[in-house]
């Protein structure tokens, strides 16, 4: 069965047919064109599908689509604003905590789940928020400096 959804991606609403049991990183990725959203274990444990829905950092590996019907999604592609890279964007950028960058939209969707809920974390807070990403190149060092560099750069 299909069911038309109706949602605010990155701050422009949509509207779309979607079948009962569409995943949103489907979604996101083949109807939205929402490609920073990156397909990884499908199961919820590696965090490259990281997006916020409503302010909270969610797996869109295993959230159905239809569940974000009247919902606000942003994904890595909405936090740039007029050409400008966002202040997490910037310092992820600057503080070297990209590599290969396939973990990053997702670690970015996390970290800025964070900081929109505590603008000053401590290095714990930002570990417990990222728990749920996995990096194979960085060694999460130069992750949480970007982290903590976009929080001074907010305060």
């Amino acid at each position: 069965m299909k069911r038309i959804i109706r949602l605010k991606l990155n701050g422009r609403d949509r509207e779309d047919a979607v079948s009962d049991n569409a995943l949103l990183i489907d979604y996101l990725r083949e109807t939205a064109a929402a490609t920073s959203v990156k397909q990884g274990c499908d199961g919820g444990e590696c965090g490259a599908c990281t997006v916020l829905i409503d302010g909270q950092a969610r797996p869109a590996c295993i959230t159905l689509a239809a569940t974000c019907d009247g919902r606000a999604v942003e994904t890595v592609e909405g936090l740039a604003r007029d050409g400008r890279l966002s202040a997490l964007q910037r310092a992820f950028h600057e503080r070297l905590g990209v590599q290969c960058g396939f973990c990053t939209p997702g670690m970015i969707m996390a970290a800025e789940g964070l900081l929109r809920d505590n603008a000053r974390p401590d290095e714990a807070a930002i570990r417990q928020a990222l728990a749920g990403n996995l990096c194979r190149c960085t060694g999460y060092v130069k992750i949480i400096e970007a982290v903590q560099a976009a929080a001074e750069a907010q305060s």
